[in-house]
């Protein structure tokens, strides 16, 4: 069985740019996804990357021209300036690990896909519990039980967290198939001729 590792944080524009093309892209290669939340506050700090706010401001308003242009390239929503953002991920990938943990990978990457739209299409707050307990009941689970076990996914986000800064992982989306590397949205092509190779 193909296995694409998928590193990533909920809240990015780019993992969510990519999500449902990999997602596509997976079903047509027969490969299965393992998604991998973790805390890129810690991956920045150990690979020389800075939060957003601490970035130059050139970068910060080149990275707008960019979100719109492959909005519209994509044809996926985004808002630009969404109601939510920055915002914390922790939660919502907890809440990801539990679902994975409880209910399989499948289940984790849908609501990984609907926690990316709430944040970049809906003006939700993904750091907020009850709205992470609503999102869950949408994708078809419990949410109140999911949202209520979700410290127990704290040890493998920690985990897989320390598992991306020692493979070397230092942005999101990082896709990694039989030890190779892809970062970013824009390399899903390349991924794809790996699959298909």
């Amino acid at each position: 069985m193909k296995t694409i590792r998928y590193w990533f944080a909920p809240q990015s524009p780019w993992t969510y740019f990519g999500h449902e093309r990999l997602c596509e892209m997976a079903g047509r290669h027969g490969a299965a996804i393992e998604p991998r939340p973790v805390d890129f506050n810690r991956v920045f700090a150990a690979s020389g990357g800075l939060p957003l706010p601490q970035r130059a401001k050139q970068r910060q308003a080149y990275r707008l021209v960019e979100l719109q242009r492959w909005s519209t390239h994509l044809g996926i929503p985004l808002n630009v300036h969404p109601k939510h953002f920055p915002v914390a991920g922790d939660e919502a990938s907890l809440l990801i690990l539990t679902a994975a943990q409880q209910h399989g990978d499948e289940a984790a990457i849908r609501l990984a896909g609907a926690l990316m739209r709430a944040v970049w299409a809906e003006e939700r707050d993904i750091a907020d519990p009850a709205t992470l307990q609503a999102i869950a009941g949408e994708c078809g689970f419990d949410g109140a039980a999911l949202a209520g076990a979700r410290e127990t996914a704290r040890p493998l986000y920690e985990q897989y967290t320390q598992q991306a800064i020692d493979a070397g992982v230092f942005g999101a989306p990082w896709y990694e198939f039989r030890g190779e590397p892809f970062w970013g949205q824009d390399r899903l092509d390349f991924l794809d001729r790996a699959l298909a190779g």
